[in-house]
């Protein structure tokens, strides 16, 4: 009897596309598939929602995070604006009267040297001295203006070519009193030559390096007083919110007052009306500082500019003699340039007069219309003497001790620097009062937002543990 071979039977195949978990018995259902954690957060706050412990919940996180928000935000843009008011206090406008005095060293130094050569070899000492005080007020001017400037930027550019001709200038007066000691005429052309350099170079590059530090001064204060609009926007809407949740607080339990949301809408109502007021007193004396003293300065600035031109011009027309004429060959350059400065010196004292506020400030300026009247009369008697031929004794008219034009230009100088200092001293006022309405503010909106977030979460919480 014969059997069948004893042969392993392969078990079927199994399809390669099987699932790998066996399928759920039927009549089951499917498991859920896994959602993502953000819509799982969103499904729990939806669910929490419609519990009234879960609103509340919401409400104090809501009502913690707007408060913190707002103090944060006051907190910078406060600070910005702090900070921008002390640059205009302790950078900005000082650069820009360093400016101003640059020039006005510049301008007078020109001056002093043309006086000078007009005394003939023996220079006065006065003048030497005088003239040896500007260039050493000019460099060291410039030398601190360099040390808070970009050498990139335009005034750093103005200050670079300033240093550069600065020594060229010098050298070219020492050469006219070189030659004017030995009674060369050359020594005429080498003082004319620098009063050239001067007025084409220096004082162009002085006046865009006063520009600069004017415009930065205007850019300063334009900061310091832009209203911080995004803090009251979230001040308004965080205490608009607080007062929402007191009221439905008394509306559900009849409680007139929960002291941990009436301790926060205090924190935040006093500092959203801390920040209204200070910005509001800061814009104030800020407004004055610019309109009050920045455009005084300006306007006073301008007329010791055009006295001291007005004054170079004179020496340099007895210098002169007659050699440098006008385009159309009829007139005196320098008599002519100086007519045209003491029309503008006149001009500016009479806005400087509508401009002065007060009698501290008035006082001076009428002092130099006063002294640019007497400048002018004096002058024509310098004119009809040198047109007479009497060269000697139109020289002692200008520079002499005894009422020559010097004499009334000093007058002029003396007033003016008098109303310089009286409005720089008003501008610093007002700004640093500007300044003082923000100080503290930064660190008290920390303060008290963290005070109202506190409050908030304490009064939600108390409510919170009724449900317990």
């Amino acid at each position: 009897m014969t059997y069948p071979p004893n042969v392993r039977t392969a078990p079927p195949s199994v399809p390669q596309h099987a699932p790998a978990q066996p399928p759920a018995p039927p009549g089951e259902p499917e498991p859920p598939a896994r959602r993502a954690a953000w819509w799982e957060t969103t499904d729990r706050l939806r669910a929490a929602a419609t519990t009234e412990p879960g609103r509340l919940r919401i409400i104090g996180a809501a009502l913690a995070l707007l408060v913190v928000a707002f103090g944060a935000v006051t907190a910078w843009e406060v600070a910005d604006r702090h900070s921008a008011a002390g640059d205009v206090v302790s950078r900005s406008q000082p650069l820009s009267a360093d400016a101003a005095n640059i020039y006005r060293s510049l301008a007078d130094a020109d001056t002093a040297a043309a006086s000078g050569f007009l005394a003939g070899a023996q220079e006065p000492a006065a003048v030497q001295k005088r003239y040896r005080e500007d260039i050493a007020t000019a460099s060291g001017l410039l030398i601190r203006a360099a040390t808070h400037t970009d050498s990139d930027s335009e005034s750093g550019r103005q200050i670079s070519t300033l240093n550069e001709g600065l020594p060229r200038y010098t050298g070219l007066v020492e050469r006219a009193r070189a030659n004017n000691r030995q009674g060369l005429p050359l020594g005429g052309a080498y003082l004319r030559y620098a009063n050239e350099q001067m007025t084409k170079e220096l004082l162009p590059a002085a006046e865009k390096l006063y520009a600069a530090e004017t415009d930065r001064l205007a850019r300063d204060n334009d900061a310091a007083r832009l209203w911080p609009f995004v803090s009251l926007a979230i001040g308004v809407v965080a205490l608009g919110v607080l007062v929402w949740a007191q009221r439905r607080n008394y509306r559900r339990t009849n409680r007139v007052f929960n002291h941990g949301l009436l301790a926060a809408t205090a924190g935040a109502t006093v500092l959203l009306l801390w920040l209204a007021v200070g910005q509001t007193v800061a814009r104030t004396e800020l407004d004055s500082a610019q309109k009050q003293g920045q455009e005084s300065l300006k306007v006073l600035n301008d007329a010791r500019i055009n006295s001291l031109k007005a004054r170079a011009n004179e020496n340099l027309t007895l210098v002169a003699r007659g050699a440098v004429l006008t385009a159309d060959g009829k007139h005196d350059q320098y008599e002519t340039d100086f007519a045209t400065g003491m029309d503008k010196l006149s001009t500016a004292l009479g806005e400087a007069k509508k401009l002065a506020d007060n009698s501290a400030g008035g006082r001076p300026v009428d002092e130099a219309i006063s002294a640019v009247a007497q400048w002018r009369e004096r002058h024509r008697s310098v004119s009809e003497t040198d047109r007479s031929g009497d060269y000697g004794t139109a020289v002692s008219k200008v520079i002499g001790t005894g009422g020559s034009t010097g004499q009334s230009f000093d007058r002029v100088d003396k007033a003016l620097g008098a109303a310089v200092e009286q409005e720089q001293k008003e501008f610093k006022q007002s700004a640093s009062d500007g300044r003082g309405a923000l100080s503290g503010l930064a660190v008290g909106a920390g303060v008290l937002a963290l005070v109202a977030a506190v409050g908030a979460i304490l009064g939600v919480g108390r409510r919170l543990s009724e449900y317990r």
